[in-house]
């Protein structure tokens, strides 16, 4: 990669993404010098309102992604409604002559693109928990919906059978007192990018167990292609 960078950040939600992007870009740029990677971010609610973002909010049964507003509310919405518009949008991104794409998400199906490289955070993710997952007894998972834990096993290829919690990185759900559940776990997944460092320290103490950050996962293998 030459050696000054750009990056386009893409999230399902919209942008900007204030409790995301900064904290990455600590985590990608440390040491470095910060001049030399840009970056834009792109979503795919952004511009909506009203009736046009309530026809992506998910339905009964269906399968479903957490994600935030601008104005910092959670909004639950339709997956394949979302990555329909997703797709598009990463077809636009790919004419602009990035980088990088860094998708903010750990749970979406993309198209291939024909210019740029992806960082899709969740194969990031899932490869380095099972990677992980192997020897530590029994895994235990952190997800934003209750919804989400019935249908994470059609989602997701992990070893086992991994214990899984739900608590919303956005709607104030007690991350501290869900994370206590696995405390018998030998390894926590928090498997959204939603989830902070600060909710990373709760998760830490609460169960006593090793516990793995999906944004820090991502921002690391950033970090090495920079």
């Amino acid at each position: 990669m030459s050696r000054s960078s750009r990056i386009a950040f893409v999230t399902i939600g919209q942008t900007p993404r204030v409790d995301l992007v900064p904290e990455m870009m600590e985590e990608i740029v440390a040491g470095l010098d910060a001049r030399d990677v840009s970056y834009r971010e792109f979503g795919v609610l952004d511009g909506l309102e009203g009736a046009a973002l309530d026809g992506l909010r998910a339905r009964p049964g269906e399968h479903s992604f957490a994600t935030r507003l601008k104005s910092g509310e959670e909004i639950v919405t339709s997956k394949a409604r979302t990555e329909e518009r997703l797709n598009a949008l990463l077809h636009r991104i790919d004419e602009e002559g990035f980088d990088l794409i860094v998708l903010l998400c750990t749970g979406t199906q993309i198209e291939p693109l024909k210019n740029t490289l992806v960082v899709e955070a969740q194969r990031i993710v899932d490869s380095t928990v099972e990677a992980l997952s192997a020897s530590c007894g029994k895994l235990g998972v952190i997800l934003p919906l209750e919804r989400q834990v019935a249908d994470f096993h059609e989602r997701h290829v992990l070893p086992g059978a991994p214990k899984l919690v739900a608590a919303s990185p956005y709607a104030g759900d007690d991350i501290t007192a869900r994370a206590a559940e696995l405390a018998d776990c030998g390894l926590i997944v928090m498997h959204c990018m939603g989830y902070s460092a600060a909710m990373l320290e709760k998760a830490r103490s609460a169960s006593g167990a090793p516990v793995l950050l999906s944004r820090r996962v991502v921002a690391g293998v950033v970090r090495q292609m920079l």
